[in-house]
């Protein structure tokens, strides 16, 4: 299991163990964070997902994708560590990431 630190809108922290191979959205999702909508279900097709990263843990993720980018580019609260919680898939390397649920758009 690996340590997954989740902020939400009010700034409150919790930390949650989860299993490898999933994503964070779903992470976040099953740990009973409803401001997290998720509505495309992981597909990135839209940027309901939108998390920001703490930037101690931004190197190691995997790149952003065209497409990511491209919906990121429409949210308002969009700053250099963002990222769909869809497309960061939960590795033992992350324990410890800590992202904060963005400002719904």
């Amino acid at each position: 299991m690996t340590k997954l630190v989740i902020v939400n809108r009010e700034g409150a922290e919790t930390e949650v163990d989860v299993a490898d191979g999933i994503t964070v959205m779903e992470a976040i999702r099953d740990n009973g964070f409803d401001e997290l909508l998720a509505l495309c279900g992981g597909c990135c097709s839209c940027a309901t997902c939108h998390v920001h990263v703490d930037p101690a843990f931004a190197g190691m993720l995997p790149p952003v994708g065209a497409d990511e980018n491209d919906l990121l580019d429409s949210s308002d609260n969009r700053d250099a560590n963002s990222r769909l919680s869809c497309q960061l898939t939960i590795t033992p390397e992350m324990n410890g990431l800590k992202v904060r649920i963005a400002e719904e758009d």
